[in-house]
């Protein structure tokens, strides 16, 4: 099972030493409230013991430990859990990926320690609860096999203590310098002292010499990663710090590292990951922000850091001037986190317009993982919806086959449709569908291939929000191909225009006759100066909801306003010109041609029987 979530054996020794730190920053927290949980040892840190006789490494902390209930909620839990449980817990059950997922063990001792099972053949673990009135310890033992045992044992040291018996194949991580390589790699920037005991001095046979001190030696920096310069960081250093802050192994694909100084002293160190979380679209479900305050860890998720819509974001920020007592309400009304969440949104939007321009190919990547995210911004940040919508991207006409069917990738930016407009057009247009191929096939786009005047196509369900905020931009308003009424006189001229009104007066009785039919369906009938190769098309009034609106309403279980649409009937179609100078059966072909129009809008028949039973009549003459 374990094997599923890591492929590196190495990763034991990061995933312990992680939650490790984690349970001494969850004590020193917690200390600031009561001072008694120190039990007169204030020096937290960290122990590696290693004995190659007996191929056993031990990694000790004095954080805050376990009670007997929460190893066996904690680890118990996990271990007679299954594979299926426990790999629904980390979400890879649903999303059948092969690498570990954002989890909230943090601390808890899941999944970090269930890494030791990759190494080990039997684990031993030791702990007791800080603070607790007693010293009566917990000790679990287990070889991984889905089974343990579970004892009260005295243990006068609080925190926790595993002792990990090596398998055969494993013998080489009780041997000092293939563990301070591990740590150098993985852990050298956690910023409490990793210690192990110094090296025995030996006499010229290579015998360690007798009565020598026990003496032990910090083997890591010591210094929090984000508190060094920038240039004193490598890529590596990065990668390795991201793969412990959030179980991805996958290197990020943005690293953004920042320092305020001045009237605001704080670091933030963000990432983006290459890969969308799989948990994305749970808007509630967010692990985003560590925060903490002068090194001291704070806050595991701290929401009120970041935006919604930039969920995605990995990462923590590190203040120098808030309390260290910080609450929930504090996070929430606090000037100064206000002002770092605006100054880290800006960066971030900074960053990514950065990437736009410099490298296209990479942003286009990270806008497939994030872009229907990032959409959200428009709606919910008025403050930056100018940068944001700098960087929306979306499908168009203009990336077009020999059939005229669009691209799907969304790569086409508002500002490439700008420079790609003609003289005489005003709007930037667009078409809303529930899929990117009715979106494509929609009889709206027909006027606008004839004349060559690119349509943007908008098939993400939150684009419907996105163009009811985002109705400007760069002086051009955004105009929906399928509602109201189509001002492009510019474009097809004078001449076009007075053939159309003449048209419009010589089908009067016939678009009367339409009207009197669909009179219940339908809140107008008029012709269309917008269809080319179909007969009949549906369009929302101006200030109505279309279509596409109405159903993504509906599905969500919200009311949505009864607008009856306007059917436009197309003047030139040999269909339509038949029934105008036929007269016969008007009544079921002004029918016929509007279910015909529900249908290219991608929406379902009230009556399908009757649609068919009616266009078989009419087939067969």
């Amino acid at each position: 099972m374990i094997h599923s979530l890591y492929s590196n054996k190495e990763i034991f020794l990061r995933e312990i030493i992680s939650n490790a730190s984690d349970a001494c920053d969850k004590l020193r927290f917690q200390s600031l409230t009561d001072k008694k949980l120190l039990e007169d040892d204030e020096a937290l840190g960290i122990w590696i013991t290693l004995d190659a006789s007996k191929h056993s490494v031990t990694i000790r902390d004095n954080g805050i430990g376990m009670t007997h209930d929460e190893v066996i909620a904690d680890i118990g839990t996990i271990a007679r859990s299954g594979t299926k449980t426990f790999l629904e817990k980390m979400g890879l059950e649903k999303t059948n990926k092969d690498k570990p997922a954002d989890s909230n063990f943090i601390g808890q001792f899941g999944v970090g320690f269930y890494s030791c099972f990759m190494v080990a053949k039997e684990v031993t673990l030791l702990t007791r609860k800080a603070g607790t009135p007693t010293r009566e310890g917990v000790k679990w033992v287990s070889d991984g096999s889905g089974e343990y045992t579970v004892e009260t044992v005295e243990r006068p040291e609080r925190g926790t203590e595993i002792t990990i018996s090596l398998n055969k194949d494993c013998k080489e991580y009780a041997q000092r310098y293939r563990v301070k390589n591990v740590i150098a790699k993985y852990s050298d920037h956690i910023s409490l002292p990793i210690q192990m005991l110094k090296e025995a001095e030996t006499d010229k046979q290579g015998k360690p010499k007798k009565a020598q001190p026990i003496e032990w030696e910090t083997i890591n920096q010591g210094s929090a990663l984000w508190a060094r310069a920038k240039k004193d960081i490598s890529e590596e250093q990065h990668n390795s710090f991201y793969a412990a802050l959030t179980y991805d192994p996958e290197p990020p694909a943005l690293t953004i590292h920042n320092r305020m100084e001045g009237k605001m002293e704080y670091i933030s160190l963000f990432y983006i990951p290459a890969k969308a979380p799989f948990d994305l679209w749970d808007r509630e479900q967010r692990n985003g922000i560590k925060l903490y305050v002068r090194r001291i860890f704070i806050a595991d998720d701290a929401k009120n850091l970041m935006p919604n819509y930039l969920r995605f974001v990995r990462g923590l920020v590190d203040s120098a001037d808030l309390p260290l007592n910080v609450s929930r309400e504090f996070l929430q009304k606090n000037r100064d986190i206000d002002k770092i969440r605006a100054a880290s949104v800006k960066k971030i939007l900074a960053e990514f317009k950065k990437l736009a321009t410099n490298d296209v190919d990479k942003y286009n990547a990270l806008w497939k993982e994030y872009g229907r995210a990032i959409k959200e911004g428009l709606i919910e940040d008025f403050e930056n919806k100018d940068a944001i919508a700098r960087l929306v991207r979306f499908s168009s006409t203009h990336k077009a086959d020999d059939k005229n069917n669009g691209d799907e990738a969304q790569t086409i930016s508002l500002d490439d449709y700008i420079k790609r407009m003609p003289m005489a057009q005003k709007a930037i247009y667009y078409v809303t569908a529930d899929s990117h191929n009715a979106a494509k096939s929609s009889p709206h786009l027909e006027i606008f291939r004839k004349n060559d005047i690119e349509v943007l196509l908008l098939s993400d369900p939150v684009d419907e929000w996105v163009v009811g905020h985002l109705t400007e931009y760069e002086g051009k308003s955004l105009k929906s191909i399928a509602k109201g009424d189509l001002d492009m006189d510019a474009l097809k001229g004078k001449a076009s225009k007075q053939e159309t009104e003449k048209k419009s007066e010589a089908m009067k009785p016939l678009v009367e006759k339409f009207k009197s039919v669909l009179a219940d369906q339908v809140k107008d009938v008029r012709l269309s100066d917008r269809l080319v190769d179909s007969p009949s098309c549906l369009v929302a009034d101006e200030h109505d909801l279309g279509s596409n609106m109405e159903r993504i309403l509906q599905a969500i279980g919200q009311d949505a306003p009864n607008a009856k649409p306007i059917l436009e009937i197309n003047p030139e179609h040999d269909l339509v010109k038949r029934i105008d100078a036929d007269g016969d059966d008007a009544d079921e072909w002004a029918k016929l041609l509007f279910d015909q129009a529900v249908l290219a809008e991608g929406a379902s028949l009230k009556d399908p029987g009757d649609f068919v039973k009616r266009m078989n009549r009419l087939l067969a003459g």
